[in-house]
């Protein structure tokens, strides 16, 4: 039988047809002056289906890669679901299963000041990054756990670097988290992208031009497909020998991950960026 770890074998040996992703990652950092020194991984499997013939498994596979680009290296890591369906033990449809997709839910926010309040904070660049490392392929258990849960991790790491909450209990107002309740901006991608640029006090966030103007601790929204619609953030956690950001992400679990996301399957050419300072 023609195993799995054999066509991915294939694969990163350049043995069989890659995939879409797989082209534009390598694509990517050739562009960037870099090379893939080193791809590792292992799957696990977490569905099965049998029906006559035919084998249909589902499989969370996690790579890594080293990369080197000048004289500097770094480890990213991904995590994809996959779908296999087998015949008599022979693969006969392998395909991606598609999470980094459009948002739908774009619920109007109600932007205010916070009646006269001033909430300035200083952000723990540090914490929030440290925080991001340490959840990036789990949850913490004192929060919910969201199907796409890209924006409530990006919350979690900026209360972590002291953000302040306000605005409860209304889930249109402020930015905040009580455990059976929480605002649209805290767990939604687009409500979360409006209230940065938006909000004049406690978390709010400057818009900048470039992606080398970027800290530590600063964040990226993603609108994949150029309309209008929001549909994921990063956290600046790193940065590789050009400057340039890597970033961690839920939904895909992501780490150290090259901020433009071309290897994403929600990746298309229309693809728009905001990228904010956090704490200014």
């Amino acid at each position: 039988m023609y195993s799995l770890k054999e066509y991915w074998l294939g694969v990163f040996s350049n043995e069989t047809e890659q995939p879409e992703w797989w082209q534009r990652k390598l694509a990517l950092w050739e562009r960037e002056k870099a090379s893939i020194v080193k791809v590792s991984g292992r799957g696990e499997l977490f569905r099965k289906f049998r029906f006559d013939d035919k084998t249909l498994q589902e499989y969370l596979l996690h790579i890594s890669f080293l990369i080197k680009q000048k004289e500097h290296y770094h480890l990213e890591e991904q995590l994809i679901s996959y779908r296999v369906e087998l015949k008599n033990g022979k693969i006969i449809k392998h395909e991606e299963i598609p999470r980094e997709q459009p948002a739908r839910e774009n619920p109007n926010l109600l932007l205010e000041d916070s009646g006269g309040v001033r909430q300035d904070f200083v952000y723990d660049r540090r914490e929030a990054v440290r925080y991001a490392e340490r959840w990036w392929n789990s949850h913490n258990p004192d929060f919910r756990v969201f199907e796409d849960d890209c924006t409530n991790y990006i919350s979690q790491c900026l209360l972590a670097g002291g953000a302040p909450m306000r605005g409860a209990p209304v889930r249109e107002r402020g930015w905040w988290y009580t455990g059976n309740s929480w605002s649209f901006s805290w767990a939604v991608a687009h409500s979360l992208r409006w209230y940065l640029s938006g909000s004049t006090s406690g978390l709010k966030g400057k818009e900048l031009q470039s992606p080398e103007e970027l800290l530590l601790g600063d964040v990226i929204c993603y609108d994949f497909e150029g309309d209008g619609r929001w549909d994921h953030n990063t956290i600046v956690v790193n940065k590789d020998a050009n400057g340039m950001p890597l970033v961690n992400a839920h939904t895909n679990n992501s780490r150290n991950r090259y901020w433009t996301y071309e290897d994403s399957a929600a990746w298309t050419p229309n693809i728009q960026y905001k990228f904010f300072r956090i704490g200014e």
